[in-house]
C-alpha cells in the first residue's frame, strides 16, 4: 500500500476536486471564499504531490489531464465518506427502514414473552429481520455482544456484567411445581411443603446457561448452606414442565412462567417454603449500540412488551443504562 503523504489533508482533497470541477483558478477561490493566489499555491502543492499537472490549457480555458480526469471519482468518493462520519444520527423510522436485530434469549422466558416481542417487532418494523439466539454453556454472549453477534441479550443474573448496559425487563416470584397426581401431590396441599421436603424431593433443573453459572435457585441456597436433590439436568427448559408429568420430579422457577403450563398440563404449584428473591429478567448491551437509534428504539419495544405482558410499568433502569 502506497504511503500517504504526511501534509496531505482534506482542505487539499476539496480544492482537488473543485479544481476538476470547476476548471477554474478563480472560481474555485470564490466558492471556498479565499484569495486566489492561496488557490493557486494549492494547485503548484497538487500537481507536486502527484506528478502531473492535473490542469492545462485547452481551447476555452484551463482542462483536465487524463491523470487528472481519473482523480475526480476518487476525490468525490473520499469527501462523501468523510462528510458520512460527522452527520448527525437521525431518527430511525421504523415503518419505512430495514434492519437486523439479533437477540440473545434463554427459554425459560415466560412462554407468551418472546411472542409478544416478536409480533411487536413485526408490527412496527415490517421490513426488518429478527434472529433470536439461544444461550447456553457453549454460547460466549457476552463476546457476542462486544463483537457485533448479537445487539442485546435478555438474562436472570444475579450479577450482570459491569461493563454492560442493563435495564430492568420484569420480575417473577419463584414457585415449584409437580405432577398433580403423584404420591407427595396428593397427601400435600399447596402451602404446606416444608423446607426437607424442598430440599429431599427429586429436581429436575436447567443446565448453565454461563460457564460457571449454576442459576439463581442453586447460588441461593448455596449461600445458606443448602443443596437441593437435583436429579435431572436439562438443556431444554421448554421440555420439563412435561417431564414433571410422567415422572415424580420438582421444578422450580418463576410464577409467571409456570401459569400457561398449569392450566395446560396435569401439574400443581407449591409455594416454596424459603424465601427465594423473585427472577429479575434484564435487557444487557454493549456500549457499540448505546447511542444508535435504530437499537435504541429495539430496546425500547422490548420494554413495552414486558411492560404490557406484565401489566405494569416497566420497572426502571440500572445507573449503567
Amino acid at each position: 500500500m502506497a504511503q500517504l503523504p504526511d501534509h496531505l489533508d482534506l482542505h487539499l482533497i476539496r480544492i482537488l476536486y473543485l479544481l476538476l470541477c470547476e476548471k477554474n483558478v478563480s472560481r474555485v477561490a470564490l466558492k471556498l471564499d479565499q484569495p486566489q493566489p492561496s488557490i493557486s499555491a494549492s494547485l503548484r502543492k497538487l500537481r507536486e504531490l502527484t506528478g502531473d499537472p492535473l490542469l492545462v490549457r485547452g481551447g476555452r480555458g484551463m482542462v483536465p489531464t487524463q491523470h487528472g480526469e481519473s482523480l475526480k471519482k476518487p476525490a468525490k468518493r473520499i469527501l462523501d465518506e468523510v462528510g458520512q462520519l460527522f452527520l448527525q444520527k437521525t431518527p430511525f423510522v421504523s415503518m419505512e427502514e430495514s434492519r437486523t436485530f439479533r437477540i440473545g434469549a434463554p427459554d425459560y422466558l415466560d412462554i407468551q414473552f418472546l411472542p409478544t416481542v416478536v409480533a411487536r417487532l413485526r408490527r412496527e418494523s415490517p421490513k426488518s429481520r429478527i434472529i433470536i439466539q439461544s444461550l447456553g454453556a457453549e454460547v460466549d454472549s457476552i463476546r457476542m455482544l462486544s463483537d457485533g453477534d448479537l445487539d442485546l441479550i435478555i438474562g436472570n443474573w444475579q450479577e450482570p456484567p459491569e461493563h454492560l448496559h442493563l435495564s430492568r425487563l420484569f420480575e417473577d416470584p419463584i414457585v415449584c411445581a409437580l405432577r398433580a397426581d403423584s404420591p407427595y401431590a396428593k397427601r400435600t396441599d399447596a402451602n404446606e411443603m416444608t423446607v426437607d421436603d424442598y430440599l429431599s424431593l427429586p429436581h429436575v433443573a436447567p443446565s448453565p446457561t454461563l460457564p460457571g453459572f449454576h442459576g439463581v435457585i442453586d447460588s441461593f441456597l448455596a449461600e445458606h448452606g443448602l443443596e437441593r436433590n437435583v436429579m435431572v439436568e436439562s438443556a431444554y427448559f421448554s421440555l420439563i414442565p412435561h417431564m414433571l408429568t410422567q415422572t415424580d420430579l420438582v421444578l422450580t422457577t418463576g410464577r409467571q412462567y409456570l401459569r400457561f403450563y398449569e392450566r395446560n398440563l396435569p401439574i400443581k404449584v407449591y409455594t416454596v417454603p424459603l424465601r427465594f428473591p423473585p427472577m429479575r429478567f434484564y435487557q444487557l448491551w454493549h456500549e457499540r449500540v448505546h447511542q444508535a437509534p435504530e437499537h435504541k428504539w429495539l430496546r425500547d419495544q422490548i420494554t413495552q412488551a414486558a411492560a404490557a405482558l406484565s401489566g405494569n410499568a416497566a420497572k426502571g433502569s440500572d445507573p449503567r443504562g
